[in-house]
């Protein structure tokens, strides 16, 4: 396939205003047009139109992911597209981009913290189960290429599917680094709002799904720190009552890099996650991300340096030693060069660049012959 103009379908399911994966794709669309493409979202009926500026919009039924990836298959996208690029697990695509991880690892992390009865309520989601079912679907042929946003989504991918590695691509998320950089105008004013002492620790938790985040060992070692250390809680969840002396609740913030140059620390103890774009967000900011292995963007920071690496998200022991590590503010100052370098590696121009890039070999013979059976 050539390089010329290519009508690129993109597939997302649900929306939220403060959803990793729907800022991403929002990005990536606007990269994509910049490039000189069209695009087409295809996705259910919650995503805005005003959210969507960068082509039409194609509304499908479906309230569970089985019936969503059904109607799908139903009005033949390829009719409409030159390629099907999916961020949602379908039945089949010609690349699928495994930003929401692999579930079967999640899964399976997930039951080695939880207690035989929880362990055993999974057996009897219809959620989990037709997760998996449309995950098999695409790495048993569905999807005939790949890209993961980290060598640990990448290595699942095969590990748990067999799926081909040389058919994986690995492009690192990217965000869009001049919205994203120290503003000291924007983190007087934020730390004014928030309350916040010149000597107070400000650490900075974002993201949704606090269980699978580790929001419990954040708030365990805020606390346990003393009166300088204030957590603050962007993103919805559910959950124990979070408020108090150190922790506040933000809810949904929309404004989020005047919140990220108000912080000290980033903080994402989390169980998994293919590759944090909140933690990429910190970073281009200038804010060491203290996070763990189980993280794919842990891959692109080394520890100590840019922030720190949990060794596990309930080692709260470990997180305070971190925090206390990075609480020195000439540390801080210090490493903030190494920080913004090596995030400066990550925009998203770059990835819109490599997305292309797959997309670009991805042989037109190849592309249209994609079928697959349900099992």
């Amino acid at each position: 396939m050539s390089s010329s103009r290519l009508t690129i379908g993109l597939v997302r399911r649900g929306h939220s205003e403060t959803g990793g994966a729907e800022a991403y794709l929002k990005r990536l669309a606007r990269g994509l047009s910049e490039s000189g493409h069209g695009t087409r979202l295809f996705t259910d009926a919650p995503w805005p139109a005003r959210e969507w500026a960068w082509g039409p919009i194609t509304r499908l039924r479906g309230e569970t992911a089985h019936q969503f990836a059904d109607e799908l298959e139903k009005i033949k996208p390829r009719e409409h597209c030159d390629l099907l690029l999916s961020l949602e697990r379908v039945w089949h695509c010609d690349v699928y981009r495994a930003g929401d991880g692999i579930h079967q690892a999640w899964m399976q992390r997930r039951d080695a913290v939880s207690s035989i009865f929880r362990r055993s309520l999974r057996h009897f989601n219809a959620k989990h189960h037709e997760a998996l079912e449309l995950e098999r679907a695409l790495f048993g042929g569905g999807a005939r290429r790949v890209i993961a946003n980290s060598q640990m989504v990448k290595r699942e991918a095969t590990e748990f599917y067999g799926y081909p590695p040389e058919q994986i691509e690995v492009v690192p998320n990217g965000v869009p680094l001049a919205d994203f950089r120290p503003d000291p105008e924007a983190r007087a004013l934020r730390r004014k709002i928030l309350r916040l002492r010149e000597d107070e620790i400000a650490v900075l938790f974002v993201g949704s799904g606090w269980e699978r985040k580790g929001l419990r060992y954040a708030i365990a070692a805020v606390n346990s720190l003393g009166e300088n250390f204030r957590l603050f809680v962007a993103g919805r969840g559910r959950g124990r009552k979070i408020d108090g002396r150190a922790v506040q609740r933000l809810g949904a913030v929309r404004d989020l890099p005047a919140l990220y140059a108000a912080a000290d620390i980033f903080l994402l103890p989390t169980h998994y996650d293919p590759f944090s774009n909140a933690c990429l967000e910190a970073l281009a900011v200038g804010l060491p991300v203290i996070t763990t292995r189980d993280n794919g963007f842990s891959e692109i920071v080394e520890h100590r340096v840019h922030g720190s690496i949990l060794d596990a998200p309930s080692n709260v022991e470990q997180i305070c030693s971190e925090l206390r590590y990075w609480a020195d503010p000439g540390r801080r100052e210090n490493a903030r060069p190494a920080v913004l370098e090596r995030a400066g590696h990550f925009d998203i121009a770059v990835n819109v660049e490599r997305t292309l890039a797959v997309l670009n070999h991805l042989p037109r013979a190849e592309a249209a012959s994609g079928k697959i059976r349900k099992t």
